[in-house]
């Protein structure tokens, strides 16, 4: 019955879009029967491991994709720097931590990136110490020499109402495919906004300096998951000269609350602690983005850009975020040069660092090789996040951005493509609806209106280029490993991987050979 719905859905949407079968026939046959997605995966995150940017494991990781692509016989490969002072280079081996009065415990919790180690084992007494503001700061102040201070307070267990893993059902799918209309957002809301985060980041810098002029061994916060899971980002400073603080680890959910309950009965715990962790720089690093290309013939000079972010948090391996989008893009290519075709404009991968601390790859190489708003002249505005700073200029537009055609992206973890976001570029939506028809019977059918964010299309969308991220099941994604300690290789579906790299070549080379770029949206610069 599928194949009597699907050919005159096909049939309709080539009429509209034209549609390669036969390169798509080669293209599922390499994919499917010849994979190197899953092999390469193991060898990304369990030899070269976790991919920090600017650590030693993502210098690591960058040498390796660039042989695999040289191997796969494409041009171009190169690393290119985006931010020639990035951050110091850090790196995490291993922590400890126990607590050995008033009974022995062994305590789960992983250091913060770019936060010291205790040089050693630790030893100290457990405390509560909360700090919502500078005035709390002084509250404590001479309180706290050679204590291991609980900066959060207990929280209570929330039984899970949803599955561990999930598909997206029909009724999912049909609901993506409506479009809310947004509301109007408060005057005011991007000044608040920025006044947090101004407050925020005074706040968190005074802690770092009080800290350590304190003498505290280590802060602990709990983990924002429950079930045992560590949810860990960044903490401390990456920017040389910035106040580091002390060893700053998060604890898994269930035994941050046992410490609390401790101190409150007054049974004064202690902990041992022992981490592992350094910084392998003194002054802050260049960090650079990965590419390779597979060149155009007649509009060579047109590119179509496929990415996913090679860096990763540190505790897991970075297997669902991101190295199964890289394995695919780097699958997609492998394909693409596997079967032999020869795409009107050059095809490109990107495998971005930054990105866990705010897009800074791929908003680095638009800035520089497409579009970018100036950098602010006035020093305040220019320490802004870029989403923050205001009166620069209208937007530059670089020689390649009349050249450029397409960005996509795959960054939601194992889930297989369901669909697209068109990211309310309407006239995108029949041509991806074309594209789409000969994986129906592989679960991708949707183009949905709807804009997505989070992720490095963001980059290429806010400065009015097309850039797109594929509709992916969630799987585990937000309920085990984004973020988490449990973000390994056991938490990928090869399957999903054959899938996704079988579907993005084929949007790659379709959009490498249309006579015309993919239609852009209208684009309205923002207020300065």
């Amino acid at each position: 019955m599928a194949a009597v719905v699907l050919l005159p859905v096909l049939a309709s949407a080539q009429a509209i879009e034209p549609v390669d079968l036969d390169v798509v026939a080669k293209i599922r046959h390499e994919a499917f029967h010849r994979s190197q997605a899953a092999a390469n995966l193991k060898e990304l995150t369990e030899t070269v491991g976790p991919r920090l940017t600017n650590s030693p494991a993502y210098a690591r990781s960058s040498e390796w994709a660039r042989d695999k692509l040289r191997g796969y016989g494409l041009s171009r490969v190169q690393d290119e720097v985006y931010d020639p002072a990035f951050g110091r280079g850090w790196d995490f081996r291993a922590s400890r931590v126990e607590m050995i009065a008033p009974r022995e415990l062994p305590i789960h919790a992983l250091p913060k990136a770019w936060t010291p180690g205790t040089e050693g084992p630790v030893e100290g007494e457990v405390v509560l110490a909360t700090f919502k503001t500078l005035e709390d700061i002084d509250k404590q102040r001479g309180k706290l020499a050679g204590k291991i201070v609980l900066l959060d307070e207990a929280r209570a267990y929330k039984p899970a109402d949803k599955p561990d893993f999930r598909r997206y059902t029909e009724e999912d799918l049909g609901e993506l495919q409506t479009f809310p209309v947004p509301q109007d957002p408060a005057g005011d809301a991007q000044d608040k906004r920025l006044e947090e985060y101004r407050k925020r980041q005074v706040l968190n810098r005074a802690l770092n300096t009080f800290f350590a002029e304190e003498g505290v061994l280590a802060t602990l916060s709990i983990s924002s998951w429950d079930n045992g899971i560590v949810r860990v980002m960044g903490g401390g400073a990456r920017k040389a000269g910035e106040p580091v603080g002390v060893p700053d680890l998060v604890v898994a959910a269930e035994h941050y609350n046992q410490l609390v309950r401790a101190v409150e009965r007054g049974q004064a715990p202690r902990l041992r602690i022992d981490v592992d962790a350094r910084f392998t720089s003194d002054g802050d690093l260049p960090a650079s983005n990965t590419f390779a290309d597979l060149p155009g013939t007649s509009k060579a000079d047109e590119l179509v850009v496929i990415g996913a972010h090679l860096d990763s948090w540190h505790t897991g391996t970075g297997a669902a975020d991101n190295g199964a989008g890289v394995v695919v893009m780097m699958e997609a290519m492998r394909i693409l040069k596997a079967i032999g075709v020869q795409p009107r404009r050059t095809i490109r991968i990107a495998l971005w660092g930054g990105e866990e601390q705010g897009l800074h790859g791929s908003a680095g190489y638009v800035s520089r090789h497409l579009a970018a708003y100036p950098e602010p002249t006035d020093p305040e505005q220019r320490a802004l996040p870029r989403s923050f700073q205001r009166g620069t200029g209208p937007l530059q537009r670089q020689r390649g951005y009349d050249r450029f055609s397409t960005y996509f992206n795959f960054d939601n973890g194992t889930g297989r493509i369901r669909g697209i976001y068109a990211q309310e570029n309407h006239a995108a939506v029949p041509i991806f609806q074309a594209w789409l028809a000969p994986f129906a019977d592989l679960g991708a059918s949707i183009v949905t209106t709807r804009n997505t964010g989070g992720t490095d299309h963001l980059s290429f969308d806010r400065v009015g280029l097309p850039g797109f991220q594929f509709v992916q099941d969630p799987a585990d994604y937000f309920s085990h490993v984004h973020h988490t300690h449990l973000d390994t290789y056991d938490h990928v579906v090869p399957e999903d991987l054959k899938q996704a790299a079988a579907i993005i070549a084929s949007f790659a080379y379709h959009a490498a050979m249309r006579e015309q770029r993919l239609p852009r949206k209208p684009f309205v610069e923002r207020d300065e």
